[in-house]
Protein backbone atom coordinates (compact mmCIF):
# COMPACT_ATOMS: atom_id res chain seq x y z
CA UNK A 1 0.00 0.00 0.00
CA UNK A 2 1.20 3.93 -0.94
CA UNK A 3 1.08 6.07 2.16
CA UNK A 4 0.13 8.99 1.63
CA UNK A 5 -0.23 10.72 5.38
CA UNK A 6 2.18 8.19 7.34
CA UNK A 7 5.36 7.02 6.40
CA UNK A 8 6.58 3.41 7.44
CA UNK A 9 10.00 1.75 8.25
CA UNK A 10 11.62 -0.88 9.29
CA UNK A 11 14.95 -1.54 10.91
CA UNK A 12 16.28 -4.87 12.21
CA UNK A 13 13.45 -6.04 14.04
CA UNK A 14 11.91 -2.51 14.83
CA UNK A 15 9.23 -0.91 12.65
CA UNK A 16 8.06 2.50 13.17
CA UNK A 17 5.09 4.39 12.30
CA UNK A 18 5.61 7.55 11.38
CA UNK A 19 2.57 10.27 10.99
CA UNK A 20 3.47 12.47 8.32
CA UNK A 21 1.10 15.45 8.56
CA UNK A 22 3.65 18.40 10.19
CA UNK A 23 1.76 21.01 8.18
CA UNK A 24 -1.08 20.24 10.45
CA UNK A 25 0.75 18.71 13.45
CA UNK A 26 -0.07 15.40 12.49
CA UNK A 27 -4.34 15.70 12.96
CA UNK A 28 -5.33 12.65 12.46
CA UNK A 29 -7.91 12.45 9.53
CA UNK A 30 -9.69 8.84 8.34
CA UNK A 31 -7.14 8.44 5.78
CA UNK A 32 -4.13 8.34 8.22
CA UNK A 33 -6.42 5.93 10.86
CA UNK A 34 -6.29 4.02 7.94
CA UNK A 35 -2.58 4.03 7.04
CA UNK A 36 -1.87 3.44 10.07
CA UNK A 37 -4.30 0.63 10.30
CA UNK A 38 -2.92 -0.99 7.13
CA UNK A 39 0.86 -0.45 8.52
CA UNK A 40 0.01 -2.50 11.88
CA UNK A 41 -1.55 -5.16 9.44
CA UNK A 42 2.32 -5.34 7.92
CA UNK A 43 4.35 -4.68 10.53
CA UNK A 44 1.70 -7.75 12.14
CA UNK A 45 2.46 -10.28 9.21
CA UNK A 46 6.43 -9.27 9.20
CA UNK A 47 8.25 -12.05 11.31
CA UNK A 48 10.81 -10.33 11.29
CA UNK A 49 9.33 -7.46 12.81
CA UNK A 50 9.11 -7.76 17.35
CA UNK A 51 8.46 -4.07 18.44
CA UNK A 52 6.13 -1.09 16.59
CA UNK A 53 7.24 2.57 17.52
CA UNK A 54 4.42 5.52 17.16
CA UNK A 55 5.75 8.53 16.53
CA UNK A 56 5.01 12.05 14.67
CA UNK A 57 7.14 13.90 12.16
CA UNK A 58 7.27 17.56 12.92
CA UNK A 59 8.10 18.04 16.13
CA UNK A 60 4.76 16.76 17.37
CA UNK A 61 2.87 14.09 18.17
CA UNK A 62 -0.27 14.85 17.28
CA UNK A 63 -2.46 17.70 17.46
CA UNK A 64 -5.70 15.69 17.47
CA UNK A 65 -8.41 14.84 15.41
CA UNK A 66 -8.85 16.31 11.78
CA UNK A 67 -11.78 18.33 11.80
CA UNK A 68 -11.55 20.16 8.66
CA UNK A 69 -8.44 20.00 6.12
CA UNK A 70 -9.78 19.63 2.54
CA UNK A 71 -7.90 16.32 2.11
CA UNK A 72 -9.89 14.60 5.22
CA UNK A 73 -12.88 16.00 4.17
CA UNK A 74 -12.18 14.57 0.89
CA UNK A 75 -11.73 11.44 1.77
CA UNK A 76 -14.38 11.27 4.26
CA UNK A 77 -16.76 12.50 1.59
CA UNK A 78 -15.44 9.53 -0.84
CA UNK A 79 -16.44 6.59 1.94
CA UNK A 80 -19.84 7.66 1.07
CA UNK A 81 -21.46 7.41 4.81
CA UNK A 82 -24.85 9.59 4.95
CA UNK A 83 -25.68 11.90 7.82
CA UNK A 84 -27.91 10.52 10.07
CA UNK A 85 -27.57 6.47 8.86
CA UNK A 86 -26.65 3.69 10.81
CA UNK A 87 -23.41 3.24 8.07
CA UNK A 88 -22.65 7.03 9.50
CA UNK A 89 -22.22 5.03 12.71
CA UNK A 90 -20.43 2.44 11.31
CA UNK A 91 -17.97 4.66 10.12
CA UNK A 92 -17.71 6.86 13.50
CA UNK A 93 -17.39 3.25 15.52
CA UNK A 94 -14.77 1.94 13.36
CA UNK A 95 -12.05 4.88 13.24
CA UNK A 96 -13.00 6.14 16.89
CA UNK A 97 -13.18 2.46 18.73
CA UNK A 98 -12.97 -0.33 16.46
CA UNK A 99 -9.00 0.71 15.24
CA UNK A 100 -7.70 1.60 18.91
CA UNK A 101 -8.86 -1.48 20.16
CA UNK A 102 -7.23 -3.16 17.41
CA UNK A 103 -3.78 -1.92 17.90
CA UNK A 104 -4.63 -2.02 21.51
CA UNK A 105 -4.78 -5.77 21.05
CA UNK A 106 -2.10 -5.83 18.84
CA UNK A 107 0.46 -9.56 19.28
CA UNK A 108 3.51 -7.25 19.26
CA UNK A 109 4.80 -4.61 21.97
CA UNK A 110 4.28 -1.08 20.69
CA UNK A 111 5.32 2.19 22.01
CA UNK A 112 4.52 5.48 21.23
CA UNK A 113 7.06 8.08 21.00
CA UNK A 114 6.11 11.36 22.12
CA UNK A 115 7.40 15.04 21.62
CA UNK A 116 4.73 18.33 21.27
CA UNK A 117 1.59 18.36 21.41
CA UNK A 118 -0.16 15.17 22.34
CA UNK A 119 -4.07 15.95 22.21
CA UNK A 120 -7.63 14.45 22.04
CA UNK A 121 -7.29 11.66 18.93
CA UNK A 122 -3.16 11.82 19.77
CA UNK A 123 -3.45 11.00 23.43
CA UNK A 124 -5.99 7.95 21.98
CA UNK A 125 -3.70 6.91 20.05
CA UNK A 126 -0.82 6.90 22.35
CA UNK A 127 -2.94 5.74 24.90
CA UNK A 128 -3.60 2.08 22.86
CA UNK A 129 0.31 1.38 22.91
CA UNK A 130 2.08 -0.42 25.48
CA UNK A 131 4.17 1.96 26.57
CA UNK A 132 4.75 5.42 26.11
CA UNK A 133 8.19 7.63 26.49
CA UNK A 134 7.71 11.30 26.33
CA UNK A 135 10.00 14.49 25.41
CA UNK A 136 10.48 16.81 28.21
CA UNK A 137 8.38 19.24 25.96
CA UNK A 138 5.39 17.35 25.39
CA UNK A 139 2.19 18.59 26.17
CA UNK A 140 -0.73 16.03 26.73
CA UNK A 141 -5.02 16.99 26.43
CA UNK A 142 -7.33 14.24 27.24
CA UNK A 143 -10.99 14.45 26.80
CA UNK A 144 -13.52 13.01 27.49
CA UNK A 145 -14.00 11.76 23.70
CA UNK A 146 -14.73 7.98 21.82
CA UNK A 147 -11.54 5.91 23.00
CA UNK A 148 -12.34 6.62 26.60
CA UNK A 149 -9.81 5.41 28.51
CA UNK A 150 -8.68 8.08 30.62
CA UNK A 151 -9.73 6.39 33.66
CA UNK A 152 -7.59 3.73 33.26
CA UNK A 153 -5.12 5.92 32.24
CA UNK A 154 -4.60 8.32 35.27
CA UNK A 155 -7.33 6.91 37.55
CA UNK A 156 -10.90 8.15 38.71
CA UNK A 157 -10.38 11.28 39.68
CA UNK A 158 -7.31 12.77 38.42
CA UNK A 159 -9.28 11.34 35.24
CA UNK A 160 -12.32 13.96 36.38
CA UNK A 161 -10.36 16.37 37.03
CA UNK A 162 -8.63 16.61 33.88
CA UNK A 163 -11.82 16.21 31.89
CA UNK A 164 -13.87 19.11 33.79
CA UNK A 165 -10.93 21.73 33.67
CA UNK A 166 -9.71 20.19 30.48
CA UNK A 167 -6.29 21.23 30.99
CA UNK A 168 -3.35 20.57 29.56
CA UNK A 169 -0.38 18.45 31.67
CA UNK A 170 3.47 18.95 30.99
CA UNK A 171 4.92 15.68 30.26
CA UNK A 172 6.58 14.84 34.20
CA UNK A 173 2.83 14.91 35.36
CA UNK A 174 2.02 12.36 32.84
CA UNK A 175 4.15 10.76 34.20
CA UNK A 176 3.59 11.11 38.04
CA UNK A 177 -0.02 10.16 36.99
CA UNK A 178 1.14 6.91 35.50
CA UNK A 179 0.38 7.62 31.87
CA UNK A 180 3.81 7.91 30.75
CA UNK A 181 6.47 5.53 31.33
CA UNK A 182 9.55 7.61 30.96
CA UNK A 183 10.54 11.31 30.71
CA UNK A 184 13.87 11.98 29.14
CA UNK A 185 15.52 14.86 27.26
CA UNK A 186 14.17 15.89 23.70
CA UNK A 187 17.65 15.29 22.73
CA UNK A 188 17.71 12.20 23.93
CA UNK A 189 14.32 10.94 23.20
CA UNK A 190 15.28 8.64 19.51
CA UNK A 191 17.92 6.92 21.36
CA UNK A 192 16.03 6.10 24.40
CA UNK A 193 12.74 5.06 22.50
CA UNK A 194 14.75 2.49 20.12
CA UNK A 195 17.36 1.40 22.88
CA UNK A 196 14.70 0.12 24.44
CA UNK A 197 12.60 -1.08 21.66
CA UNK A 198 15.26 -3.16 20.46
CA UNK A 199 16.48 -4.56 24.10
CA UNK A 200 12.75 -5.55 23.88
CA UNK A 201 12.83 -7.24 20.81
CA UNK A 202 15.68 -9.45 22.12
CA UNK A 203 13.42 -11.30 24.01
CA UNK A 204 10.89 -14.46 22.65
CA UNK A 205 8.70 -13.22 20.73
CA UNK A 206 5.91 -15.71 22.40
CA UNK A 207 6.67 -14.39 25.66
CA UNK A 208 5.84 -10.93 24.81
CA UNK A 209 2.52 -11.59 23.01
CA UNK A 210 1.46 -13.83 26.27
CA UNK A 211 2.48 -11.53 28.36
CA UNK A 212 0.53 -8.82 26.30
CA UNK A 213 -2.19 -11.20 26.48
CA UNK A 214 -2.47 -11.44 30.14
CA UNK A 215 -1.84 -8.10 31.07
CA UNK A 216 -4.42 -6.73 28.67
CA UNK A 217 -7.63 -9.97 30.00
CA UNK A 218 -6.38 -8.23 33.24
CA UNK A 219 -7.26 -5.02 32.74
CA UNK A 220 -10.52 -5.98 30.58
CA UNK A 221 -11.21 -8.14 33.76
CA UNK A 222 -11.82 -4.92 35.16
CA UNK A 223 -14.30 -3.63 32.56
CA UNK A 224 -11.99 -2.05 29.73
CA UNK A 225 -13.38 -3.20 26.36
CA UNK A 226 -16.81 -3.03 27.34
CA UNK A 227 -16.65 0.66 29.26
CA UNK A 228 -15.58 1.99 26.33
CA UNK A 229 -18.00 0.53 24.24
CA UNK A 230 -20.64 1.36 26.66
CA UNK A 231 -19.33 5.28 26.36
CA UNK A 232 -18.85 5.60 22.58
CA UNK A 233 -22.61 4.33 22.44
CA UNK A 234 -23.42 7.42 25.37
CA UNK A 235 -21.23 9.96 23.36
CA UNK A 236 -22.84 8.99 20.08
CA UNK A 237 -26.38 10.04 21.93
CA UNK A 238 -25.34 12.58 23.33
CA UNK A 239 -24.17 14.47 20.35
CA UNK A 240 -27.09 13.54 18.53
CA UNK A 241 -29.23 15.23 21.58
CA UNK A 242 -27.59 17.88 21.90
CA UNK A 243 -25.97 18.39 18.66
CA UNK A 244 -22.37 18.30 17.33
CA UNK A 245 -21.68 22.26 17.85
CA UNK A 246 -22.86 22.44 21.56
CA UNK A 247 -20.97 19.41 22.29
CA UNK A 248 -17.76 21.31 21.12
CA UNK A 249 -18.26 24.57 21.69
CA UNK A 250 -21.25 24.65 24.46
CA UNK A 251 -19.84 22.03 26.16
CA UNK A 252 -16.38 23.09 26.74
CA UNK A 253 -14.20 26.12 27.15
CA UNK A 254 -11.87 25.16 24.88
CA UNK A 255 -12.21 24.38 21.11
CA UNK A 256 -9.22 22.12 19.74
CA UNK A 257 -9.36 22.48 16.27
CA UNK A 258 -6.86 22.07 13.44
CA UNK A 259 -7.18 25.23 12.33
CA UNK A 260 -5.33 26.94 15.00
CA UNK A 261 -2.63 23.99 14.92
CA UNK A 262 -2.18 25.32 11.01
CA UNK A 263 -1.95 28.59 11.43
CA UNK A 264 0.90 28.57 13.99
CA UNK A 265 -1.42 30.47 16.59
CA UNK A 266 0.02 30.79 19.95
CA UNK A 267 -0.52 28.10 22.35
CA UNK A 268 -2.26 30.33 24.60
CA UNK A 269 -5.49 29.88 22.45
CA UNK A 270 -6.30 27.08 23.67
CA UNK A 271 -7.46 28.07 26.87
CA UNK A 272 -9.61 30.92 25.48
CA UNK A 273 -13.05 31.06 26.93
CA UNK A 274 -15.96 29.76 24.20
Amino acid sequence: MAFKDILYAVDGPVATITLNRPDYRNALGYRMLDEIDAAFTQAGSDKSVRVVIVRGAGGNFSSGHDLGTPEALEYKAALGAERGTIQMYDQFKKYNLDLHLRWRNFPKPTIAMVEGFCIYAGWMLAANCDIVFAASNAEFLAGFVEYMSIPWDVGIRKAKELCFESRFISAEEAHDLGFVNRVVPTVDLERETYGYAHRVAENSADALRFAKIQINKAQDGQGFTNALEDSLGDYQAMMYLLGSEQMRVGGQRRLLTVDLAVKGRKRERYGQEK
